[in-house]
């Protein structure tokens, strides 16, 4: 595992946008681990999400592309901050575009998106905190491809939680891919994450136990692609 990868584990810990308990997520599914990207709420942990985001984004997918888009909520200040990053770190410019929940219909900037406007020839890497039965996409995609005529490259998260997918046979990252036709990576995966914590005290504490790896286990004996 890549050195940046390994720091990225820890900072979501130190962040508390990575927690290990009990949880129900949106999905209905209770899960032993939870990741929220809404936890980076200063300065300096926005400012190294979205270089951790940009590093990962350049070693997957290259520089050609010219939008980032990052669906509401979640999404608009990890587009803000990686496009951010992405001049800083490679000297290159992308734009920043997202949704509105709501469309505005008034003021220069009404419409049902964020920052940038999307155009035809755009090409878009999409942008979220994670996926864990691809739903998002089903309400985001359609609106992106409307709104011009643009190419998604591909779709970048920060946790693949290895789960099914909606139709329940793959992942939810290889769902994207087989159903809308673009690649879907994350920073780190679940995997990573259990090898590099698993018994392995990280500032006096050992996050994920036997105990906690037993239900990790279990949970991926139901819900694991």
């Amino acid at each position: 595992m890549e050195s940046y990868k390994k720091e990225f584990i820890k900072f979501m810990v130190d962040c508390a946008a990575l927690k290990f308990g009990d949880f129900t997520l949106k999905s209905g599914r209770k899960s032993p681990f939870f990741m929220n990207a809404g936890a980076y709420v200063t300065g300096s942990q926005l400012k190294k999400l979205g270089e951790y985001y940009a590093r990962a984004i350049h070693e997957t997918y290259g520089d050609d592309f010219d939008v980032l888009f990052g669906p509401a909520y979640k999404g608009i200040p990890l587009g803000v901050v990686t496009a951010i990053a992405y001049s800083e770190l490679y000297g290159k410019e992308v734009r920043y575009c997202s949704d509105r929940k709501e469309e505005k219909d008034h003021g220069a900037d009404k419409g049902s998106f964020l920052g940038s406007s999307l155009k035809d020839g755009d090409r878009v890497i999409m942008i979220e905190d994670v996926t864990t039965s691809g739903k998002s996409m089903e309400e985001t995609v359609p609106k992106v491809r409307g709104a011009a005529n643009v190419e998604i490259v591909g779709l970048m998260v920060s946790l693949n939680r290895m789960e099914k997918g909606l139709g329940g046979k793959v992942s939810a990252l290889e769902e994207i891919k087989e159903k809308y036709g673009f690649d879907a990576h994350a920073i780190v995966t679940m995997q990573d994450v259990i090898d590099h914590l698993y018994n392995k005290p990280y500032k006096g504490q050992v996050y994920i136990d036997d105990t906690l790896k037993k239900a990790i286990d279990e949970y991926y004996a139901v819900y694991g692609a």
